[in-house]
């Protein structure tokens, strides 16, 4: 059965968001002064990008809970929290190569910054771009537990939210049992 009118524009705008979204995080990362050396500053901006995407996600986690399609919402949760937190590790690695060339394999474009987020989140990890100097490997392993944790824990809280929020909105309790 094919979503109504309604269904498919809320598809559609939930999409925009999303597309809309990434797009905005990639021109942010592109445009932003990335040149400069890893600092203590780099290292606050980074822990308050992670409390920002915390806070984000306790919002987002609201917001389906109390949509009326809770798993769109959900979805766009999701590209709207990954791509955040990948986006601003990349920023890290890109302060951190570009203060410290060697402290990768091979010095990092935003590109490659980018590439090697993606890689260590996804746990591929072709080696070509790897952590050398003890800053790098320490910012890297913090990467892949908070990946852990945003897989695990922050997918699991938008899951249960979406089914929080289809019971409310079938009218269901919490047991499953219509009221």
């Amino acid at each position: 059965m094919s979503p109504g009118p309604l269904g498919r524009r809320q598809l559609l705008l939930g999409a925009a968001r999303t597309v809309g979204n990434v797009v905005a995080l990639l021109l942010l990362y592109f445009l932003l002064p990335l040149d400069r050396a890893f600092t203590g500053g780099t290292a606050v901006v980074l822990l308050l990008g992670l409390l920002l995407i915390a806070l984000l996600v306790a919002a987002q986690v609201r917001a389906i809970l109390h949509s009326p399609n809770p798993a769109l919402r959900a979805v766009e949760a999701v590209t709207l929290s990954v791509p955040l937190f990948l986006v601003l590790f990349a920023a890290a690695y890109q302060r951190l190569s570009a203060g410290d060339p060697h402290a990768f394999t091979q010095p990092m474009t935003r590109i490659d910054g980018i590439y090697f987020v993606v890689t260590v989140f996804s746990t591929v990890g072709f080696g070509d771009i790897a952590p050398v100097s003890q800053l790098a490997r320490v910012l890297t392993t913090v990467q892949m537990l908070l990946d852990l944790v945003l897989i695990g824990l922050v997918l699991k809280v938008f899951l249960a939210a979406v089914d929080r929020g289809r019971r409310r909105t079938t009218g269901e309790g919490d047991s499953g049992i219509p009221r």
